[in-house]
């Protein structure tokens, strides 16, 4: 297993977080129930929605992540815990990379696991992300975040290795294993284009102490791309 993978502190242009943040607010209605996302482009979308619950928007949230829980409470967004709700009507989050068919690379930001629970209970599931998140194979530009207990990380990254992964214990600027809101770590793990992901998606999932992969498929109802001053919009082919 390489010694560590530490994350780039570079990032997409802020206006164009901005930008797609404000694309995604205008899909929000009064007495919603929003799951909030991880990471740069979701805490532009949390501050624009800030903005718009203390201009009398009524909606309710909750976070991925205790990162995005705090920022949330800053911005006097109303929070509840995932144990009250039963289903959401909007997720709002971003995406390390995009595919054509909207499948896609989720857990960069390190809140892989809760990003999956929230969004599966969301009826609409809206991806943030800047043109060069979009890739023909997932794969291509980012590795995949494998969710691990800590007990069983040397011996998934062996197993990772065997079905042809490059994996790398995520640490931290001190060195030490970077820790998930649910005490795991994460191993990231590149691949070559893949070209089956459900096939790979599978066969990680077996490996034992593999709590979640950063692999979300099928998943994506929307996403929003900032792209040339505009926002596209991408829609799942049918």
């Amino acid at each position: 297993m390489a010694d560590e993978q530490r994350m780039s502190t570079a990032g997409p242009d802020p206006s164009d977080l901005d930008r797609i943040a404000v694309a995604a607010l205008a899909r929000v209605e009064d007495g919603m129930l929003l799951g909030l996302g991880t990471g740069r482009a979701s805490e532009a979308f949390i501050r624009r929605l800030g903005e718009r619950v203390r201009r009398g928007l009524q909606i309710r949230g909750v976070a991925t992540s205790e990162r995005s829980a705090a920022l949330a409470r800053r911005e006097n967004i109303p929070m509840v815990s995932f144990e009250e709700v039963e289903r959401l009507d909007v997720a709002v989050d971003g995406a390390d990379e995009v595919a054509p068919d909207l499948d896609l690379v989720k857990g960069l930001g390190g809140a892989l696991l809760r990003e999956r629970v929230v969004a599966y209970e969301a009826t609409q599931f809206i991806i943030l992300v800047t043109p060069e998140k979009l890739v023909e194979k997932l794969g291509s530009r980012a590795p995949i975040p494998i969710e691990v207990v800590p007990f069983a990380s040397t011996s998934a990254a062996r197993h990772l290795a065997e079905i042809g992964g490059r994996p790398a214990i995520r640490k931290n600027a001190d060195g030490f294993p970077f820790q998930t809101d649910n005490h795991n770590w994460i191993l990231h793990t590149a691949f070559d284009p893949i070209d089956a992901p459900a096939a790979l998606d599978a066969r990680i999932r077996k490996i034992p102490g593999v709590v979640d992969t950063g692999l979300f498929l099928d998943m994506a109802t929307l996403v929003l791309v900032a792209e040339a001053g505009a926002v596209r919009e991408l829609h799942r082919p049918r």
